[in-house]
C-alpha cells in the first residue's frame, strides 16, 4: 500500500503528484479511537486532580467574580481562523470522497483569508500580548515529569497550577503551527498554479519533482489538520473543558473555575476598580489575554 500517488513527468521522471486518499480516513479514525482511549480514561482510570499549595482567602477576594481571558481581538481572530479552517478542510476532501462542486475558487479564497489572519496573529502576539504566555516553561516540563512518576506509582509532590494555559494546550498550539504553516506556505505557492487576483498564473515556478512533494506536505498538513481539529473539538466539548470553551466566545471564565485550576502567581490577575476600567482591561485583555 503505497501512501503517495505518483506520475510519470514528460520527461520520463517518476514524481510524486499527492497523498494517497486513505489517509483522509486514517486521521478520521486516529480521532475517533483518540476520544474512545481517552473517555475510557476520564470515566474509569483517571484520579481527581491534585495540586500543590492553596490560594489564601485573602488572594481569592481580590479575584474578579469574571476572569478576562481572551480579549474581543483573540476571539474574532479565532473564530475567523476556525471558519476559514472548515472552509478549507471541505473544499478539499469533499470532492475526494465524491462531492463535486467549483471547489478550487473556495479554496484559495478561505487559504487567502486563514493566511491574513494568521499573520495578524502573529504581530498581534508579538506586540499586543504576553508572546511567551502559550510557549511551555521550566515549570510546565518540571510538572509533566512529576506527573508521570505519580502516575507510575512513584512518590513525588504534586504539580503546581496551572498558568494561563495548560501544557497540553501549549503543545496542541505548537502542532498546529506546524501543520498550519506547513499548510500555508505550501498553499501559497500552489496559488501560483491557479488564477487568482494576486499574481498571475505561472505553473513553471518549480520542477515537477519540487511541485509533487510541496503537494505531498500540503496533502499532508491537509489529513493532520483533520485529525487535531476533531481532537480540538473533541476536548472543546468535555464538561471539565466547557468553561474554557465559554471564555472563547464571551471572553471571560468563573473565579470558581480560575481558582481551582490556575495558580495566581503564574497567570496575574488584576482586579478592575470601576465598570470603567474593567472594560477598558477585557478590551486590552488585560496582560496577556488571547
Amino acid at each position: 500500500m503505497d501512501f503517495l500517488e505518483w506520475a510519470m513527468s514528460p520527461w520520463g521522471q517518476r514524481v510524486p503528484v499527492h497523498i494517497a486518499w486513505f489517509l483522509i480516513w486514517v486521521a478520521v479514525i486516529a480521532g475517533l479511537f483518540f476520544f474512545f482511549v481517552h473517555a475510557t480514561y476520564v470515566r474509569y482510570f483517571a484520579k481527581a486532580k491534585e495540586f500543590a499549595g492553596n490560594v489564601s482567602p485573602a488572594e481569592a477576594a481580590r479575584i474578579p467574580e469574571h476572569v478576562p481571558r481572551h480579549s474581543l481581538t483573540a476571539r474574532l481572530f479565532h473564530w475567523i481562523m476556525a471558519a476559514s479552517m472548515f472552509t478549507l478542510l471541505f473544499t478539499a476532501f469533499l470532492p475526494r470522497v465524491g462531492v463535486q462542486f467549483p471547489w478550487v475558487t473556495y479554496h484559495w479564497i478561505a487559504g487567502a483569508v486563514l493566511t491574513a489572519s494568521i499573520i495578524f496573529h502573529i504581530i498581534h502576539a508579538s506586540f499586543f500580548m504576553d508572546f511567551w504566555t502559550i510557549w511551555p516553561d521550566r515549570i510546565d516540563l518540571r510538572d509533566a515529569w512529576r506527573r508521570t512518576l505519580r502516575f507510575a506509582g512513584k512518590t513525588e509532590p504534586p504539580p503546581d497550577k496551572f498558568a494561563k494555559y495548560p501544557l497540553e494546550n501549549k503543545l496542541y498550539h505548537g502542532a498546529i503551527i506546524a501543520a498550519g504553516l506547513s499548510a500555508i506556505i505550501t498553499g501559497v505557492f500552489m496559488m501560483s498554479r491557479v488564477r487568482t487576483i494576486f499574481f498571475p498564473r505561472n505553473p513553471y515556478l518549480f520542477s515537477d519533482m519540487t511541485w509533487g512533494m510541496m503537494y505531498v506536505l500540503h496533502g499532508l498538513a491537509g489529513v493532520g489538520l483533520i485529525a487535531l481539529i476533531m481532537v480540538h473539538i473533541y476536548f472543546g466539548l468535555r464538561p471539565e473543558k466547557r468553561a474554557i470553551t465559554k471564555s472563547m466566545i464571551f471572553g471571560w471564565m468563573s473565579r470558581d473555575f480560575y481558582l481551582k485550576e490556575h495558580d495566581p502567581k503564574r497567570w496575574v490577575v488584576e482586579a478592575p476598580s470601576s465598570p470603567l476600567t474593567s472594560k477598558r482591561a477585557e478590551d486590552r485583555g488585560l496582560t496577556d489575554a488571547g
